[in-house]
């Protein structure tokens, strides 16, 4: 994981073409997607994991989080509650997400695409191992392309109810899919080939064990 500066982010919903800042404290966040031999504790598989739910992403963090002795994130009940002063795994926000990708840039992509990203036109329509493209300046791989990546927040509650983010784009999209700044959105329990996560923690940076 690597260490995020604090910053500030205008996200923006082109749906509603609404926009709006956030402020983003440090945080850490992982230098590649959850790799499938993270996510099943077995094999040495480079791929990022994928078809995995918001709800398999938010359990995995908790139980990564007490293999690590580290204090869950979250509580699951009929509901999932995020404790910001835990120090385990989580997801990162929407806003924490993108400041991370733009790494300080302010276009729709920290580089080229084709250098950056797997995506519909270079990724021969299949997932490829994690870190095969050139990193964002905060040394970030993935950010864009190959495998979305499920964000904390809900996306438009009073529309769509529980669906939560989910940003970066994966290798079946069209290039105007992968850039900082677009938005999708998913239920929390559908399981979608094109998408994964990637941890976060809050203010504090280190190996994953």
């Amino acid at each position: 994981m690597v260490t995020i500066p604090a910053g500030r982010v205008t996200l923006a919903d082109r749906r509603t073409s609404q926009s709006w800042e956030v402020a983003v404290s440090s945080f850490s966040l992982g230098v590649f997607p959850v790799t499938e031999a993270l996510f099943t504790g077995a094999g040495d598989s480079p791929l990022p994991a994928t078809g995995v739910s918001w709800t398999d992403a938010v359990s995995f963090c908790n139980r990564l989080s007490v293999a690590d002795g580290l204090a869950p994130a979250y509580t699951v009940a009929e509901s999932v509650t995020w404790d910001p002063g835990a120090d385990g795994y989580r997801l990162p926000t929407e806003a924490e997400w993108e400041h991370a990708c733009r790494a300080g840039t302010t276009g729709p992509r920290y580089g080229d695409l084709d250098e950056i990203a797997w995506y519909r036109g270079n990724s021969g329509e299949q997932v490829h191992p994690v870190g095969g493209k050139r990193a964002n300046a905060w040394g970030l791989h993935d950010m864009l392309g190959n495998a979305w990546d499920w964000c904390w927040d809900i996306y438009d509650p009073d529309v769509y109810g529980s669906y939560r983010v989910l940003r970066g784009g994966g290798w079946f999209d069209e290039h105007w899919s992968c850039r900082a700044g677009v938005r999708r959105r998913s239920h929390p329990s559908l399981r979608i080939e094109d998408v994964g996560f990637r941890l976060a923690r809050s203010g504090v940076s280190g190996a994953i064990s």
